[in-house]
């Protein structure tokens, strides 16, 4: 059975970091992708970023590369998602998902089977 639990999430100030875990149980981080994805009030679910395959390739949304960084801890088998320069605009709740390794880009939703709880980030002027 897999479980995926988020955490990390919070109020910041705006211009400020923090750094989301996804810790995964019952599969292996290193052999599937894991993808975060952001759902605002009102709006659909965003694709955030992606991890895939044991070297880790990475994919990013257009708009936050440069801000966001994903990794893993094959170890703890956790996925970070660690954001900087947050924004106003970045306040939703953030999910985390995991799917079967996949060779391109692992930013499509559909590509997942499992999902987190979520973790909410507010971002505050």
């Amino acid at each position: 059975q897999v479980q995926l639990v988020e955490s990390g999430g919070g109020l910041a100030q705006a211009g400020s970091s923090l750094r989301l875990s996804c810790e995964a149980s019952g599969l292996p981080v290193d052999y599937s992708s894991i993808g975060w994805f952001r759902q605002a009030p009102g709006k659909g679910r965003e694709a955030v970023s992606c991890i895939t395959s044991s070297v880790g390739r990475t994919y990013y949304a257009d708009s936050l590369k440069g801000r966001f960084t994903i990794s893993k801890d094959s170890a703890k088998n956790t996925v970070y998602l660690q954001m900087n320069s947050l924004k106003p605009e970045d306040t939703a709740v953030y999910f985390c998902a995991a799917g079967e390794e996949y060779r391109y880009n692992c930013l499509l939703s559909e590509l997942y089977d499992d999902w987190g709880q979520g973790t909410q980030v507010t971002v505050s002027t």
